[in-house]
């Protein structure tokens, strides 16, 4: 009853899903109310025994039974149920406003609201990025501009042209180098050699590509800048396998598009940037010369949250935070005219 009501409650809302880590939200639905309901069976069954004269001449037995399995799978309105449930236990936290006053970020507050581990849903302009996805537009790119090219299409002003290429500064194409599991470390290699209009050129956008899949590690990302001056960055991974709508992401993108827009993040804050990013002092012998490998650990972090700083790998940077989302979509707008007609 407790998770009929809730998705009685929270039906009027309707969502569009991008991701739903349904592993993460079954497990904490079976520590709220026991599990989600999605198997009923009920089995009955009669016996009848007549008897007439002698047992070895005449017996009549009669035997009835029936079952009835009914298997429903409750979908998207798992993650709808976990969402009020939460809420009504006070242990999911709103935190959109207050995400969008770059002083709560900077004094401390935000941090003191929604600690590492806590549960919050953030309602921001975000955009999608995966590395995957930017290598193969300039890898159709420079093949596109190759085939014009090749046919004598006017591309425009080409700059930086190489001499003694043909006329429009073609180059010779660059072979691949993928060998196994270095697809994600070569993305780069599927980018031919070109020169374009403006300069754009294959070494650029190899050279792109490679900060790139540093920056943001390969896989589907959704970037939320709550703050308008766009000093603070909320970031996602979304995992792969824990049912996305769509999990193409060519398909994700010519969908949704590289812009921002309102997304909708529920998850649990998984770390803060930290404000101190100075380079440590590497210096992780005992006297004896021997390892310390308390500090050597130390030490090595210290030199990630450095890089992190700067913003050259993939970590969290002061003032935002990540995010380990549990779901991530968009509400579908209501039509108010219709529903003032609705309310007449």
């Amino acid at each position: 009853m407790f998770l009929f009501r809730l998705i009685q409650e929270w039906k009027l809302i309707l969502r569009e899903f991008l991701y739903v880590d349904t592993e993460k939200v079954r497990a904490m639905l079976a520590q709220l109310d026991g599990g989600v309901p999605e198997e009923a069976r009920e089995t009955t069954s009669s016996q009848k025994s007549n008897t007439v004269g002698p047992r070895s001449l005449a017996q009549h037995l009669q035997l009835s039974g029936s079952e009835t399995y009914t298997q429903k799978s409750l979908g998207d309105a798992i993650f709808p149920a976990l969402e009020g449930a939460l809420e009504s236990e006070g242990l999911l936290r709103d935190i959109s406003e207050e995400a969008t006053i770059l002083s709560e970020w900077t004094s401390g507050n935000l941090r003191k609201i929604a600690p590492p581990g806590s549960l919050v849903r953030v309602t921001a302009n975000g955009s999608l990025f995966d590395t995957r996805y930017s290598a193969s537009v300039f890898a159709a790119f420079s093949s596109v501009a190759i085939g014009l090219q090749d046919i004598g299409a006017d591309m425009g002003p080409v700059q930086n042209a190489t001499p003694g290429r043909g006329r429009t500064g073609q180059q010779k194409a660059r072979p691949a180098k993928h060998g196994p599991g270095e697809g994600d470390r070569q993305l780069e290699d599927a980018i031919s050699d070109f020169v374009g209009p403006g300069g754009v050129d294959g070494k650029s956008l190899r050279a792109i590509t490679r900060i790139a899949r540093g920056v943001f590690a390969p896989g589907l990302n959704i970037n939320l800048s709550p703050v308008a001056s766009g000093e603070v960055l909320i970031g996602s991974r979304l995992q792969e396998g824990r049912q996305y709508l769509d999990s193409e992401p060519d398909i994700l993108f010519a969908r949704y598009g590289a812009e921002r827009q309102e997304w909708t993040v529920v998850g649990s804050v998984g770390s803060y940037g930290p404000e101190n990013t100075d380079m440590p002092d590497l210096n992780f012998l005992h006297p004896n010369g021997a390892v310390n490998r308390g500090a050597f650990a130390d030490g090595i972090n210290a030199l990630m949250k450095h890089l992190g700083g700067l913003g050259f790998v993939d970590l969290p940077q002061y003032p935002g935070f990540s995010l380990i989302p549990f779901a991530v979509y968009r509400t579908i707008p209501r039509n108010a005219s219709l529903l003032a007609l609705r309310d007449q």
